[in-house]
């Protein structure tokens, strides 16, 4: 999902964004002649996510700028590592600066949080997914990120897959349609190869769900005596997904139920940024 063209268009938007009549800082200060040397340094432990994107910054600001990746995305780093070097006219380097920057820290904290989530259910068969609740316009730098945590990506947008949640069901009880006859119906509609999920928030609402042959269930917000209770039920009929009131304090207990896959919002809609900095090099006379 994350090709050079995806990068190019949304990098190229953010530094039109940043400077669209130039960089007057730069060029106000800096020598046109001017060529600076920069490390990119962690200034916190975490998981490396962004490092194309990191690069096409400097080279759409400036084609003469070269960045060299030290770490590789999805590589864990410690506090003062140099995770990339970038050398050349200073004025792009400092125009592309904040843009290069504010990519690889959104895509290293995704990262490094789905790093924690999947940490806390290795022990367990249980797979940390991502789902639909992104940035607008970046879901492929977020979806990236979480692949470089260590994570899996749930279905990337609605043409992908069929997912029936609780509104779905509300319009079809409202319209006297019983669940099992409308995936039915949709099975028939529906090429072979489509993957059918459907979202429950009750265990006596599993059956009439698995009578359909559905691929996945999910259960929301279930406690974790109905999670073990649901997975029991399902019985390997479907794979299980757990989903709602997830977070690193509760994920361990809900994986230990035996669920399937673990579906979290926050890996993407609350990942905070992670620290690194970009300090150019001041070589003594």
């Amino acid at each position: 999902m994350l090709t050079r063209a995806v990068i190019d268009r949304a990098v190229g938007a953010a530094l039109e964004e940043d400077a669209p009549w130039g960089d007057l800082t730069s060029e106000a200060l800096i020598p046109e002649n001017a060529v600076a040397r920069a490390d990119l340094v962690a200034r916190e432990r975490g998981v490396f996510s962004g490092g194309e994107v990191f690069e096409a910054a400097f080279r759409l600001t400036d084609p003469r700028i070269g960045v060299e990746l030290v770490v590789e995305d999805g590589e864990w780093f410690e506090l003062g590592a140099v995770l990339a070097v970038v050398t050349g006219p200073a004025r792009g380097v400092l125009t592309a600066e904040r843009i290069g920057l504010n990519f690889v820290q959104r895509m290293s904290g995704i990262a490094t949080l789905t790093g924690a989530y999947v940490a806390e259910v290795a022990h367990t068969g249980a797979r940390i997914a991502d789902t639909r609740k992104t940035t607008p316009g970046l879901r492929a730098f977020e979806r990236k990120a979480v692949r470089d945590g260590g994570g899996r990506n749930h279905r990337h947008s609605l043409s992908d897959a069929v997912m029936a949640k609780d509104n779905h069901l509300a319009v079809l009880a409202q319209k006297g349609v019983s669940p099992t006859d409308a995936l039915l119906a949709a099975k028939d509609f529906l090429p072979h190869t489509t993957h059918i999920e459907v979202e429950v928030d009750r265990l006596d609402q599993i059956e009439p769900v698995l009578a359909a042959g559905i691929g996945t269930i999910m259960l929301d917000n279930f406690s974790l005596d109905d999670l073990r209770t649901g997975v029991a039920q399902v019985a390997g009929r479907a794979t299980v997904e757990a989903s709602g009131g997830v977070s690193l304090e509760t994920v361990r207990a809900i994986a230990e139920t035996g669920v399937d896959v673990i579906s979290v919002g926050a890996l993407t809609h609350s990942a905070r940024a992670l620290d690194v900095g970009l300090d150019v090099r001041i070589d003594a006379a």
